[in-house]
């Protein structure tokens, strides 16, 4: 009864490891500064968080949309055999986990909904703090929960039954939900 266990998990790895690392450089400057202008009897700045807020921002919303829009037919190196084994055609990613994806989503939306309640007095209480840092924890143990049921096939993930499209579908698709009228869309 010797099983191999899976120490990896791909999932906690880019929501710990892969975060850490493109966030490392705005957070050990801000730490520094901080420390920095508490030293000197200030107070700490504004520039730290604000830079942190912000390319987080930017990595959520810009390097997505970038991504999304860059994938196309002819950048798809993969050949016919792969897109068959995936079921999608060319020019087209898909998300494998979609559960995860849900998860972090909303964690990431809620993130910002509660970093406004946090600083709306200006200040960062320390029991903010702390259910900061342990949202974190539910985070990381939420979507490892969610990968392993996944994994084990006790959850399918949803999102296997959606229509496929590549960019050029996709863009095609939206303007033709543009005209559709209102009135056509109402129930009854």
């Amino acid at each position: 009864m010797n099983k191999e266990v899976d120490v990896w998990n791909g999932t906690v790895a880019n929501l710990t490891l892969m975060a850490l690392g493109s966030s490392a450089p705005e957070i050990m400057l801000n730490i520094i500064e901080t420390i920095m202008n508490i030293m000197s009897g200030g107070k700490p700045s504004e520039i730290g968080p604000s830079t942190i807020v912000g390319s987080a921002a930017f990595n959520l919303l810009i390097i997505s949309g970038v991504s999304i829009l860059s994938v196309n037919e002819d950048n798809d190196d993969r050949d016919e055999d792969e897109c068959i084994e995936d079921g999608t055609p060319k020019g087209v990613k898909k998300i494998n986990k979609v559960p995860v994806f849900i998860l972090t989503t909303f964690f990431s939306l809620f993130a910002y909904v509660w970093m406004w309640y946090v600083l709306q007095d200006n200040q960062v209480e320390t029991w903010e703090a702390w259910v900061t840092f342990g949202l974190f924890w539910v985070l990381i143990g939420s979507a490892y929960g969610i990968d392993v049921c996944i994994a084990k096939n006790k959850v399918k993930p949803d999102g296997d039954d959606l229509p496929v499209l590549n960019t050029k579908e996709f863009i095609t698709f939206l303007k033709e939900v543009e005209e559709v009228p209102e009135e056509s869309m109402q129930p009854g």
